[in-house]
């Protein structure tokens, strides 16, 4: 998911018009079942993401890509939301799109949802630590985290959460230690 404030702006209105669109058609667990695959695959699959990234290639060969991909295995509306995104040159932030999407499900859903961005993969192990310690703070058995890697972090994580930012990160420890230096050397 992208941490770019213009690329959530652009990303919302996707998302909820995709929310709006499986609510009144009725199509909602299907779409979404759908969306949480496609975010699996992106997420185990970095050519895929980056193909989507790229600016170079065509429009023709991403939705060529994405159909042999998934075409088959998918809802015909998610493969037209996902055509939609191609010919509107959004493909770019689909992982950004499926993030807010399914914070829209989860809301619905009475849950919560959670991006927690690492400098580096974490461990299964790591990954239900923290799932855990989640759950017990927010009291809240359902909730939805999305895993993302940042290598400039340094180390560390974040914790993200409808806009709020939990800063673990080795990146902010510095930028924190910089700045008392700074007001330690003025005096």
């Amino acid at each position: 998911m992208s941490k770019n404030p213009v690329a959530l702006k652009i990303a919302a209105p996707y998302a909820r018009a995709l929310f709006d669109f499986v609510k009144e058609t009725g199509t909602l667990l299907e779409v979404t079942s759908d969306i949480q695959n496609i975010q699996g695959l992106l997420f185990k699959s970095k050519e895929l993401f980056k193909c989507l990234q790229n600016p170079l290639v065509s429009n023709e060969a991403k939705q060529e890509i994405l159909i042999k991909v998934v075409g088959k295995k998918m809802n015909s509306e998610t493969l037209q939301f996902l055509t939609t995104l191609i010919k509107r040159n959004r493909i770019n932030l689909l992982s950004t799109i499926i993030f807010s999407y399914l914070e829209l499900v989860y809301k619905t859903a009475n849950s919560q949802a959670f991006q927690i961005v690492s400098a580096n993969d974490l461990s299964n192990g790591q990954r239900t630590r923290l799932i855990k310690k989640i759950k017990s703070v927010i009291e809240n058995n359902r909730i939805m985290i999305q895993f993302s890697t940042d290598k400039s972090l340094i180390g560390g994580f974040l914790i993200k959460n409808q806009g709020k930012i939990v800063d673990y990160s080795v990146k902010n420890k510095l930028k924190t230690l910089a700045k008392l230096l700074d007001t330690v050397l003025e005096i």
